[in-house]
């Protein structure tokens, strides 16, 4: 019966193959703040795009740097508050470590809201933003004023 051991794990993975893992700092109910200037202040996240714990009982959505969350707007332009939007994660507070082997924490969380296409709302980013983030969403790179 050599060669007939049932496989282990599975397809599981979701997005761009080369992506390197990133440790969730954001999960479902993080109220955080957003990172431009498109008139939201705080945000709700509701969801992880592309998360894997589909049916994992009790098991909490978590998403890191570069990764693509559902949000509602807590705060912010009266227009803007109670409306959903997805967003991408820049900064976690949370340390996550890269593949050279450094570890990177930043001193707060933060999203930039972004349109269906892709595109970011706002039009500038106000502190730095992660590198896995600037290398997944180069238009978000391109607004960057600091990439670390």
């Amino acid at each position: 019966m050599e060669g007939r051991m049932a496989k282990r794990g599975g397809k599981r993975q979701v997005g761009a193959g080369y992506r390197f893992h990133v440790t969730p700092g954001i999960f479902l109910n993080s109220v955080v703040p957003v990172a431009d200037n498109s008139g939201a202040k705080l945000v709700r996240v509701v969801g992880v795009v592309g998360h894997i714990s589909k049916g994992t009982h009790r098991r909490v959505k978590g998403a890191g740097v570069g990764d693509m969350v559902v949000v509602v707007v807590k705060e912010g332009k009266p227009e803007m508050r109670k409306q959903l939007f997805r967003a991408i994660v820049v900064r976690q507070r949370k340390p996550f470590r890269r593949p050279d082997g450094t570890w990177v924490a930043f001193e707060d969380n933060a999203v930039v809201l972004i349109t269906p296409e892709g595109d970011p709302k706002g039009t500038e980013i106000r502190g730095p933003v992660a590198m896995e983030a600037a290398l997944r969403w180069p238009s978000i790179a391109n607004l960057a004023s600091i990439v670390v």
